[in-house]
């Protein structure tokens, strides 16, 4: 099943998308406007109501995550050649010098960074001028987990989605800590809208890439990942209680800008599509 949000005159609704359009959901006539709603309703077995359904080509896609109740978990250094790039450029100014980590690199993104598919990422808003992209798999949660064993981790899922973890990278590197460079206004679009774990599988095969302007700069196999899926939610949940509708991102591969010799930054007049097998595009204009 395909899980989408909308921004209608009503504010932000879910529901879900068949064909060609969207599809509502409805609780005794009443929109659905959290995510953790539809978990519960959708976990329930019944088969879920319907509002009239509006034709996808009208409807202006809103993230389908939300309102999160903690900030994005986030996974760095976790593709191989990735972790080789970022120790090259110099950026990492967080004490870890390895090339390929230990244990997995936990950071944040502030819940206001998150952004819609179509809305445009705010690169003007750097004074840095040194705004680049990050592809990733989205894991949204499905149920609450604490201290759970990697080979029930994946039980905990609810869907897939795509992220892109924008960042400020002269501001990741001034302040040694990547909360800030990562977290400013519109640096977290998430979309099209989430795929749930019956229908996406188990992340493997599926590819993940992203293009500026139509040029392909990142390319991976999910498999790829050094710390798998169910290695990254045993690790975070011996520390930290997850719960339905948390958004987790799960690394970039290499690509990045900063990899390259000048880096290639975006700037207004890009346009950054980060795509998923099994999922779909995620399309941002660059201001």
């Amino acid at each position: 099943m395909r899980v989408a949000a909308i921004n209608s005159p009503q504010g932000k609704i879910f529901g879900v998308i068949q064909d060609d359009s969207f599809r509502p959901f409805s609780i005794s006539g009443a929109s659905v406007r959290d995510l953790r709603h539809v978990i519960k309703l959708l976990g329930e077995g019944t088969p879920p109501e319907y509002g009239e359904p509006v034709a996808l080509s009208r409807a202006r896609l809103a993230a389908p995550v939300g309102p999160l109740a903690k900030n994005v978990i986030c996974v760095g250094k976790n593709y191989h050649d990735h972790a080789q790039e970022f120790a090259r450029s110099g950026v990492d100014q967080s004490g870890d010098k390895q090339e390929v980590p230990a244990d997995p690199v936990i950071f944040t993104k502030s819940t206001s960074s998150l952004a819609d598919p179509f809305q445009k990422i705010s690169a003007s808003s750097d004074p840095s001028h040194t705004v680049d992209y990050e592809g990733e798999l989205g894991v949204i949660i499905g149920k609450r987990c604490k201290k759970i064993r990697r080979t029930e981790a994946l039980d905990c899922v609810f869907g897939y989605t795509i992220v892109n973890d924008v960042t400020a990278r002269a501001v990741q590197q001034r302040h040694k800590q990547w909360f800030l460079g990562k977290s400013l206004d519109s640096f977290c679009p998430v979309g099209p809208w989430l795929v749930t774990r019956d229908e996406f599988g188990v992340p493997d095969t599926q590819e993940l890439a992203t293009f500026v302007n139509g040029e392909r700069r990142q390319f991976a196999k999910l498999r790829d990942m050094i710390f798998d899926v169910p290695t990254f939610i045993e690790t975070v949940t011996a520390y930290v209680t997850l719960e339905p509708g948390d958004l987790l991102a799960t690394g970039t591969p290499s690509g990045v800008g900063i990899g390259f010799s000048p880096p290639r930054y975006l700037k207004p007049g890009d346009e950054v599509r980060v795509s998923i097998s099994r999922i779909g595009e995620l399309i941002n204009p660059v201001v």
